[in-house]
């Protein structure tokens, strides 16, 4: 099952603060001296941010995916050169089957960054999803945090396709930008299961999904995330 590209969704862009220019009024003040302060500037919040046009440039090449997959255009999107509006996180029980879906960053609550790329490799029974989504100030920790919180919720759940019982089981992981967080999803009824790694370099948290291989898809998930986590730290 996969979820329509982000590249679908209303996109909604952040009108950044405007510095305003104080005029003078040629009045005085009390004390004489006919001075009028400037406002101060608003601090703009994604300040330091990526653009989606940059993530795009650090998203893993092709040569970072197992051979045989090819690039799928229909997954691929980016939010350009400016930045989108912040959402509200959705609060309630997620749901567990968009872990098996590309942009699967959503089931944390976070539609997603104010900028974003994403793309996918596939054949005809494997694929590799990769996405990176910029956050203002700490929502990239929260995103983090509450995708912790979903791996315990979504121990075990029914695979909504073929009506299987799903397991999964998450664990912190060492040596992978800021924090990480893998999580992998096995059932009876599939041939293969599914690795999906979130991990923080910053404001950025990159997900990853892979079911490329015969151990659940988690060495091409790893090579393809460290390949992204190199690529933001230059």
């Amino acid at each position: 099952m996969r979820l329509p590209s982000r590249a679908v969704m209303l996109i909604a862009v952040a009108a950044l603060p405007l510095a305003l220019t104080a005029c003078s009024t040629g009045s005085t003040t009390n004390s004489g001296t006919g001075t009028n302060a400037k406002p101060a500037k608003a601090k703009d919040p994604n300040s330091g941010l990526l653009t989606g046009t940059q993530l795009k440039k650090a998203l893993a090449p092709a040569s970072a995916f197992p051979s045989g997959l090819a690039l799928e255009s229909d997954g691929s999107a980016d939010s350009g050169g400016q930045f989108l509006s912040p959402s509200s996180p959705k609060t309630g029980k997620p749901d567990c089957t968009a872990l098996e879906s590309t942009s699967w960053i959503q089931v944390s609550g976070y539609k997603g960054g104010v900028s974003f790329a994403q793309n996918g490799y596939a054949n005809k029974t494997e694929e590799v999803d990769q996405e990176i989504d910029a956050f203002q100030g700490t929502t990239a920790t929260d995103v983090m945090k509450a995708l912790r919180t979903v791996a315990a919720e979504c121990a075990t759940y029914t695979d909504s396709d073929e009506h299987a019982t799903v397991k999964l089981t998450g664990t912190s992981t060492a040596g992978l930008g800021d924090e990480a967080y893998t999580m992998t999803l096995t059932s009876g009824h599939w041939e293969n299961g599914t690795t999906l790694i979130a991990a923080r370099s910053g404001g950025s948290v990159v997900t990853v999904l892979s079911t490329a291989g015969g151990d659940n898809g988690a060495a091409s998930a790893k090579k393809v995330t460290t390949t992204i986590l190199s690529a933001l730290k230059k």
